[in-house]
Formats: C-alpha cells, structure tokens, sequence
C-alpha cells in the first residue's frame, strides 16, 4: 500500500508512460473530450478538484520541462489566479499561446487528465524534460 504520492492507480499509471519530451495535459471540466487520448476523469464536483491542485500533487514525482497554457488564461482571471501558477511553477518555463493553438498540442499527449475546475482557461499541457 502506498504511504505518500499519488494514490490515484490511473493517474500513477499514466504518469509512468510518459517519457523524455512527451506532454501530458491537466484540462478543467468543460475541456473537449478527445476519445484518441487516455482521460483519467478526477472531476467530483464544481472545482473540486482543481488543474492547480493536480499540478501541485504530480510535479515532485514528474520532471517537467516546459508548460503551455492558454494567452486567456491572463486575460481572463485575476492576478491572484496567475500568480498562484507561477507559484506553483516555480521557475518551470510557461508558455502562453492562445487556446486554439493549445489544443492543437492536444492530440499528441499521452493521456489527460480531467478535473472539475471552472476557472476559466485553466488548462495546462506539462511537457516532459
């Protein structure tokens, strides 16, 4: 039995198959459902939980390299939203770009995972380093 880490069977599965510059994406509840790519759907209720907190668990046991968000995610949300990103970043290169771009990346991850955040251009594609 697991003491600490992601308790999540699917999540620790799809995080052991992404490999050196593969991309995984953290997406918020009203991100397209793309059936070509493994979703793991955490979604419980309205920001429960949310991309920030997935990205929070996961980043001591995943090595990321580089990010991509949304350009609206600045746009849309208050600097104490952004902020928490950065924070949460800590120094792991961003890139903004704007949504459509960003799902373009999309059929190229490996697997992603779903949550119930309702903040507003949440989503995050992690790329492996």
């Amino acid at each position: 039995m697991l003491k600490a880490g992601i308790l999540n069977p699917a999540i620790n599965a799809l995080l052991c198959r992404v490999r050196h510059t593969n991309t995984l994406v953290i997406a918020d509840r009203g991100f397209p459902y793309w059936p070509q790519i493994e979703t793991v759907d955490i979604s419980l209720v309205d920001d429960i939980p949310k991309v920030i907190d997935v990205l929070r668990a996961i980043k001591d046991n995943f090595v990321i390299g580089q990010v991509y968000a949304a350009a609206e995610f600045l746009a849309e949300n208050t600097p104490d939203v952004t902020d928490q990103l950065d924070a949460a970043l800590l120094g792991i290169p961003i890139t903004y770009e704007p949504h459509i771009e960003l799902k373009r990346r999309v059929p190229n991850a490996i697997g992603l995972i779903r949550t119930g955040d309702t903040t507003q251009y949440s989503n995050l594609i992690l790329e492996s380093a």
